[in-house]
């Protein structure tokens, strides 16, 4: 079993650089196939070993277990800037519509629970977040006349998890949470003029950085038919982009922003459960993510006060539906949304992250093939959103960001 948990948690490190998830913002819309089938929620109802992820509290309730699956990912984005070219010092970009060619991704998932008593469990759950990958061609000189230009991100999560049933269906959980990020850009050596630092701001190939942090949540029985469950994730910290100090706030720092769950389930329909979860995530708390993109002065990018990417904080609203058709399978619906963290005064620099998306709408089953092994699917849609703006280094021009998303995910899973 320990030499299993250890192939699961490599094999899944080795794939984390093609990371990018169904984002709000840039964190999944949920994790694991179960919970990404209602629209991420389950902080009330876990049913998986990756329940760590959403509510650390749940891992009492799941028993023996080992889930591990991938998804297939396909975020289309693109940009479009209208009006016409003006001479410098205005920075005018090039009118036209521009897609990114990075559409398609593989995302794995893994979890494992046992229970060391009857009330207690242990785990650990690995997951993944992306969203922040654009690729732009460099014809006509490129987006930013650098060439090609985008940007890379990618975060791996592992979070070893300590549940406790304290009382009869009442359970708290603590998770503590080693993360390791990957982050490169290209094709933005034209902001140099704007950078405390040159040399770090674009094309110096893949950084890397690990960072520690914390979980904790409480789930449990309200009555006969209601469950609830909280959960709070505090700010990972994490090691510096030291080959890009001259692009992110506080010299290259990209710390985690700290997250919130809340919901409950009902199964007052017998057969059925009805999830509804709240979410909120503190983006505008990381400077790096938060700060607005201007004043971007000379000398500023990389700097602790310096332009980020001007994100506003998510509350995501969530709402699932689970039928227990037969007691081999499940269907299996959801919805979610949350407004868009980036507004239209901060369109220039999320051409690079244009982390735009609103509504999302799932659906997915379970089928168990026997006492022990279960197969479950998801797939979900992310219908399209625009957000336009102003170019504030071309008052001329407007910049429109735009993405869709579509995505799929199958998981087996192992009671034992």
């Amino acid at each position: 079993m320990r030499i299993n948990l250890a192939l699961g948690v490599f094999a899944l490190a080795t794939l984390a650089p093609t990371t990018a998830l169904a984002t709000n913002g840039y964190l999944s819309h949920g994790y694991g196939t179960i919970s990404m089938g209602m629209a991420g929620a389950g902080s009330a109802l876990s049913q998986d070993s990756m329940a760590a992820a959403t509510n650390p509290a749940g891992m009492v309730f799941v028993g023996n277990r080992i889930d591990g699956g991938i998804e297939v990912f396909s975020p289309r984005r693109e940009y479009s800037v209208d009006g016409p070219l003006s001479p410098p010092p205005a920075f005018s970009l090039q009118p036209g519509t521009y897609e990114s060619s990075k559409n398609g991704f593989l995302i794995p998932h893994f979890g494992f629970n046992r229970e060391l008593s009857d009330t207690t469990a242990f785990g650990v759950s690995v997951f993944a977040n992306g969203g922040m990958n654009t690729d732009y061609s460099g014809d006509n000189g490129g987006t930013f006349y650098g060439g090609r230009a985008g940007v890379n991100l990618e975060q791996l999560f592992i979070a070893p998890t300590v549940a406790w049933e304290f009382a009869d269906n009442q359970a708290i959980g603590i998770s503590p949470i080693i993360a390791y990020q990957r982050f490169s850009a290209e094709g933005l050596q034209s902001f140099a003029p704007f950078s405390s630092d040159a040399s770090a701001l674009s094309g110096n190939g893949t950084d890397d950085a690990w960072g520690y942090g914390y979980q904790i949540g409480w789930q449990g029985e309200i009555t006969d038919t209601l469950r609830g469950g909280i959960s709070w994730r505090n700010i990972v910290e994490m090691g510096e982009f030291d080959k890009y100090q001259g692009l992110f706030a506080e010299q290259g720092d990209f710390d985690i922003p700290q997250m919130f769950n809340a919901g409950i389930a009902w199964s007052g329909i017998q057969n059925h459960w009805i999830l509804l979860d709240i979410q909120h995530i503190r983006y505008s708390e990381i400077n790096s993510v938060g700060n607005p993109v201007m004043p971007i002065t000379p000398g500023s990018l990389g700097t602790d006060q310096g332009a980020g990417f001007g994100w506003d904080d998510m509350t995501i609203v969530k709402l699932g539906w689970q039928w227990q058709q037969s007691p081999d399978h499940a269907w299996r619906a959801g919805v979610s949304y949350g407004e868009s963290p980036i507004s239209s005064e901060d369109v220039l620099l999320n051409i690079l992250a244009p982390g735009v998306q609103e509504w999302h709408f799932t659906g997915g089953f379970t089928h168990g093939f026997s006492e022990n092994l279960e197969l479950s699917g998801m797939a979900f849609f992310s219908p399209a959103k625009t957000v336009t703006g102003t170019n504030p280094l071309a008052p001329d021009q407007t910049i429109s960001l735009e993405m869709y998303q579509v995505g799929a995910s199958a998981s087996l899973g192992w009671a034992f």
